[in-house]
């Protein structure tokens, strides 16, 4: 399992580096998929078959299919190809990347002075995550969910295609009243 362990994790790695390097956006989809897929194999190979489970069926499965369905409902062409090759410049990623160094510098010391005595290992079932996610966090799920929703709305409002409200206004203007 410790094979499984290492080269699961460095194809998620590789996978997320094309994820962010990659223009077009439907391949960079496809790309995160596969790291989605390796962070699963990734939880298998760890004994976490719930979680792995979920990672395949939540991200990997409805909220990528949502994702591909924003990306062909925006339609995005090559304008948006010559934006993302401008963003790529290293005075764009530079800032994010020490930031992300500052954060993996934090969770390997979080990681490190953790004791092995107060990770016990117990198993836990879907039935107690989803009482955990439903009862006391229930209002925290369901925020998340409007949040998402919201996104989704906002997405589609800056995405739309303006040159046919345009023809759909200038029909209007035309008609007689």
């Amino acid at each position: 399992m410790e094979f499984a362990f290492y080269i699961a994790g460095l194809i998620s790695i590789l996978a997320t580096l094309r994820v962010i390097t990659h223009t077009n956006p439907v391949h960079a989809l496809l790309y995160l998929i596969v790291s989605l897929i390796g962070f699963s194999v990734v939880f298998f190979s760890l004994g976490a078959y719930f979680a792995g489970a979920l990672e395949i069926i939540v991200y990997a499965g409805a909220i990528m299919v949502l994702f591909v369905f924003v990306v062909m409902m925006l339609n995005l062409g090559k304008s948006v190809v010559e934006q993302e090759r401008k963003w790529l410049q290293p005075r764009f990623w530079i800032g994010p990347a020490i930031l992300s160094l500052v954060l993996l510098i934090v969770l390997v010391y979080a990681i490190s002075s953790v004791t092995h005595g107060e990770i016990n290992g117990e198993i836990i079932g879907a039935k107690e995550v989803g009482i955990s996610l439903f009862g006391p966090y229930i209002l925290a799920v369901e925020l998340a969910s409007v949040l998402l929703l919201s996104g989704l709305i906002v997405a589609y409002h800056i995405g739309r295609d303006q040159s046919h409200d345009d023809l759909v206004e200038n029909e209007k203007v035309g008609e007689p009243k």
